[in-house]
Parts: C-alpha cells; structure tokens; sequence
C-alpha cells in the first residue's frame, strides 16, 4: 500500500561488462512490484566503495555475471509495502546491505534486510556508515577485540572504511596510527589517528617508533605482498585483520585468485605458535544463519547510527553526486584524491521522498 503515488518507472546504473568509468550506463525499466516480505526503498543515499571499483574489472570475488546493477548499501524511503509488511513502514528511513542493486531510484527488499535510520541524520551522512560502519565496528569489536589503551594500524585511514575505523577506535580509548599518502595527512590526524605515510620505504621501521612492542591488532584492506610487513609488526597476542585485496585490483587475471592466495597464507599463519592472530574478515559471513546474522547486522549498525547521532563520530562525506552521473562519481571515488565515501544522490527532476 502507499501513502503516495510511486513512480512507474525506475532509473538505475547498469554495469555491462569490464569497462571504463565511462561505459557505465543508465537504464530506465518499469517498476516491479513488492512480493509478500518485501518493501520498496525510494534511493535517498547509496556509496561508492571499493567492491563496486573490484567489480567494474570483474575482479570482485563472487560478483554476478555481467551485466547487473552495482551498489553495495543504501538509505532511502520506504514508498510501498508488500503483502504481510506492516503499513506503518511507510515513510520511513531504512539502510540495507545489498551487495549489488543498490544503484536505482527505486529498489525491492526483503523487509528483514532492512535498519532503521534515526530521524535525526541526513541520509547520505547515514550511508557513509552502512557497509563501512558494520565493517569497522565488527573488526575491531568482534574480530579483533581491541581494549582501551591498546594501540592499533589502520592502513587507508582517508578512505571509507578506514576513516571510520580510526573514529571507532579512538572513541573506544584506542590509540591508532593510520596509513595514507600526505596529501591526507592532516584529515586522518583530524579524525585522531598519527598518520605515516603509506608508500615511505620506512614504513615499518616508523611505526616500530611509533610502537616499538608492535601494535595490538592491523586492519589491512591492501593484501598483496605487504601483508607479510603488516603481520610483522603484530606485537604478541596481537591481531592481523584482512578485509580486501586492493593491491591485486589492477592486475589482470582470476578474481577469486589473490583472495584465495591470501586467505591460505592467513591461515599458515594462524598456526604458528607465536601468539599472533590471523583472520580474513568477511561482512557476509554467517549469512546462512540468517535470524543471527539479521540480529547482529541491526544491533552493529545501530550503534554506529547512534555514536552518529550523538556526534561522537562524523560522516566523512567525500561528494554528493546525482544517480545519473555514477561515472563521475566512480573516478573521483577511484581517483585516491578524496577523504570518505562518494556518495550518490537521487537526480535533480527524481526527488525521493522525505522520510516522516
């Protein structure tokens, strides 16, 4: 049911195959309607992360056949209800996970996917903090398990992920130290970490000044070769957390390869008796168990929205940019030049509704 007239039609980005920025293209398609247990999001915020750049390549580990829409997470408008949902949805603000899908004006959802966003955020200040949020808050408080007065790296302290994993961790009474380029410099100390810089030949030899113990857990999204440094400067007892594989991005080949590559040299090194700690971090895990990973997704995300709310953390907003102009939000997105998530607004003449 509505409580107003939702649209006929949807936009959406379309990725057709391994192209360009600017092969992305926009479709518009009738509107499908809620089955029973679904909802209708109307787009008011969905983010530019570092899966959709994997996918765009074909090297996202476990991406659909192209071509399919792109959009990991989303904000927006509940504008219809299917059978057996309750009515009272309606106009009301919810994130949800999506892996792929999230790119369009309108999207339908299983109304268990869905979290609600308190009144009191902007929606796409929300959305910096779904997917990344929900990661940074469970490697660092599930995985990792990182106390007060311990000292962490956080390798990518600018990018999405990462700017919110220093603001988590430093809230919590953890001191952080963050990777990135210099030019970044003053935005990851302003968010509260000490920044050293990622490409420095030293850079192990710098944070051993920093934490001449090591350091008590690294988030590490780079892979690659370089993990064998970021496991190496794990103080006893301490925790590696790998969540990604950017290093390998641009190389052509297998997609499922270098994570597979990587996971079996984690779990090499999980068996060491050295006290060190190995684990690949993977958002979807659990999924099958899907009452628990519900439960889990709603209370990690709630407190992220809350520490939000409260603003004892802040969005980083890197741009807004139209649904319509995903190609110029995926090259600044993928451009390194910008702190925080790019995020996609909806087109000028497709206002979403507000939420009540």
């Amino acid at each position: 049911m509505d409580t107003e007239t939702v649209a006929d039609v949807v936009t959406e980005v379309v990725l057709p195959g391994v192209v360009e920025p600017s092969g992305l293209e926009i479709r518009v398609r009738p509107a499908t309607q809620p089955a029973a247990g679904e909802v209708v999001l109307a787009l008011e915020a969905s983010g530019v992360s570092f899966a959709e750049q994997q996918m765009r390549r074909g090297k996202y580990y476990d991406q659909p056949p192209f071509p399919f829409v792109p959009g990991y997470d989303l904000v927006g408008v509940v504008v219809r209800v299917g059978a057996g949902v309750d009515a009272s949805l309606v106009g009301r603000r919810f994130a949800a996970l999506t892996k792929v899908g999230g790119w369009a004006s309108r999207v339908v959802l299983p109304v268990t996917d869905l979290v609600e966003v308190p009144g009191t955020l902007d929606p796409a200040d929300a959305e910096t903090v779904v997917v990344n949020g929900i990661t940074a808050w469970q490697m660092l408080h599930r995985v990792a398990r990182v106390r007060a007065g311990q000292t962490v790296l956080v390798h990518g302290a600018n990018g999405g992920v990462g700017s919110t994993l220093v603001q988590l961790a430093t809230h919590a009474g953890i001191r952080v130290i963050g990777t990135a380029s210099p030019r970044h410099h003053d935005a990851v100390r302003a968010l509260g970490a000490t920044p050293v810089d990622y490409r420095a030949s030293d850079l192990s030899a710098r944070v051993r000044e920093l934490a001449p113990g090591g350091v008590d857990a690294v988030f590490d999204h780079v892979g690659g070769e370089g993990i064998v440094d970021s496991f190496g400067l794990l103080a006893r007892g301490g925790t590696l957390v790998s969540y990604g594989s950017a290093a390998t991005r641009d190389i052509a080949g297998s997609s499922k390869l270098p994570v597979l590559k990587l996971v079996g040299r984690l779990f090499l090194w999980k068996l060491l008796p050295n006290g060190r700690r190995t684990h690949f971090y993977n958002i979807w895990a659990g999924k099958r168990r899907s009452a628990a990973f519900h439960e889990r997704l709603r209370t990690d995300l709630g407190q992220v929205f809350a520490l939000l709310a409260d603003g004892a953390i802040t969005a980083q907003v890197a741009a807004r940019i139209p649904l319509g102009r995903a190609a110029e939000a995926m090259r600044l997105a993928e451009s390194g030049t910008v702190t925080g998530k790019v995020i996609l607004v909806p087109d000028p003449d497709r206002d979403a509704p507000h939420a009540q």
